[in-house]
């Protein structure tokens, strides 16, 4: 929609309410609402005031007026709030200079979009996510000076089949919870719920189904879309996850590694560059692809270690980036191999599917700046025609110790990834898609508020390692 169609569409649908969202560097969305009577046309060039020193790694105090800009493409009926309300995504803007704000990871990703473009590669970068999720039925946790816990209530869980009043006995058994039929599969109509609140939003659902992981662990497959819609998208399938869970007591995570011994949640990331209305991935190499594709994944494969920061951006997430949980530590490429970083699906022999599917990141990570940097990757690799070596068609896990040396891996904890990305980062910085400035912001964020407060505390494991030693 236009500015135009969207005051026709809230007129039509006799909205009552007006909601602008956002997104911070972590990747947290945030809104602010209006009377539907404050948008008008102008709205779409004037923006609406907000103050940006209260959002996380963005301005300081002594600048910290910003205008978010919304995006009438984005509009849509919320399908949660009683009061009717239209919800649209905005770009964020400096006020005095109006130029698009450079730690305001939508625009980022638009940078990203328009520097592939302007680099003649291609004029379109396809990316569909496949991000898991966990749900529970009750979660408690807690850290101040002297205590620190957690505790997990899951409906599907085994650990509660001590449950003798409600405990029927369905349950999946430890990384045995792909693709089970009901009972076992507790949520088949709880996905469904979710899959038909997203169609009614404007989301294309390809499919659904149970996870490997027990306590509740699902995906919603979308439909590839161009780089910022499908971050957009994304940030919507969040929020309507969490939000048709809650509806119905329960609580959903997009956590990497909430269960011990069992499987992670990832987003494996499907990435495809098209020109002209035709697939470039496409070719007579490897599995299918193109010389293009190739170098494509040399770049990914080149940067990984940078990119994880970003990918896989929390302490959670190295524990579930370790091997022997599907978890894609290897940073090689194969057709088939799951425990490789890169994948090329073999599922169709059309041109327009061929495609490579990057494994590490997860769904904790923001799509905006994930997306973007694995395109820059992406994009580095096919301009400096990176070779990204021998496939990896082997069992990962059968491989002698000789043979693994030769294997590179993934970061081993968020301190490592963190460094890996202040070594790396040159190629995010072409076409001022990314800057030093938010590269520089990012690591300072983390460090000391995820991986230095992790580091800083005792773990309620090391009192029954260390308790009586």
């Amino acid at each position: 929609m236009n500015p135009q169609e969207v005051l026709e569409f809230a007129k039509s649908n006799q909205v009552k309410q007006l909601d602008l969202r956002f997104s911070d560097i972590p990747g947290l969305q945030h809104h602010v609402s209006y009377p539907i009577t404050e948008l008008s046309e102008g709205s779409f060039q004037d923006g609406f005031g907000m103050d940006g020193s209260s959002i996380r790694g963005w301005a300081a105090i002594n600048e910290s007026d910003m205008l978010l800009i919304p995006d009438p493409s984005t509009a849509f009926i919320d399908p949660f709030y009683e009061i009717q309300t239209l919800v649209m995504l905005c770009d964020v803007q400096d006020p005095i200079t109006r130029q698009n704000y450079n730690r305001d990871p939508r625009w980022i990703a638009r940078k990203a979009e328009l520097y592939m473009k302007n680099s003649g590669i291609g004029d379109t970068a396809f990316f569909g996510a496949e991000a898991e999720f966990f749900i529970f039925d009750n979660v408690r946790f807690d850290q101040n000076q002297h205590s620190g816990f957690y505790f997990i209530d899951a409906d599907e869980g085994r650990w509660n089949s001590g449950r003798e009043m409600d405990n029927l006995g369905y349950r999946p058994r430890y990384k045995e919870g792909y693709f089970p039929v009901p009972p076992t599969d507790h949520y088949q109509d709880l996905r469904g719920k979710m899959v038909q609140t997203m169609i009614q939003c404007g989301l294309h659902i390809e499919c659904h189904h149970h996870e490997v992981a027990t306590g509740g662990q699902c995906e919603i497959d979308q439909r590839f879309d161009t780089l910022v819609k499908s971050a957009d998208n994304m940030m919507l399938y969040k929020y309507i996850v969490r939000n048709v869970a809650n509806l119905h007591g329960k609580t959903v995570t997009f956590m990497p590694k909430p269960l011990f011994a069992d499987n992670g949640s990832g987003m494996h990331t499907h990435q495809s560059i098209w020109n002209a209305g035709k697939p470039l991935f496409a070719g007579d190499g490897y599995a299918g692809l193109s010389a293009m594709a190739l170098n494509y994944i040399g770049g990914l494969l080149k940067h990984a270690r940078a990119l994880s920061a970003i990918i896989a951006p929390t302490t959670n997430s190295y524990k579930r980036l370790v091997p022997g949980y599907e978890a894609p530590v290897n940073l090689a490429y194969s057709r088939r191999n799951r425990s490789a970083a890169c994948r090329i699906p073999m599922y169709s022999a059309s041109p327009k599917a061929k495609r490579v599917e990057f494994r590490p990141p997860d769904p904790a990570s923001n799509p905006y700046l994930a997306f973007a940097a694995m395109l820059m990757a992406g994009l580095d690799g096919v301009l400096n025609k990176i070779d990204p070596g021998e496939p990896l068609d082997k069992d990962i896990y059968d491989l002698s110790p000789e043979e693994m040396k030769s294997v590179p891996s993934m970061p081993s904890s968020l301190e490592e990834a963190l460094d890996c990305l202040e070594e790396d980062h040159e190629f995010m910085l072409k076409g001022d898609v990314f800057s030093e400035d938010l590269i520089e912001t990012f690591v300072d964020y983390k460090r000391k508020n995820e991986a230095d407060a992790i580091r800083l505390r005792p773990h309620p494991y090391e009192f029954a390692l260390y308790y009586d030693i």
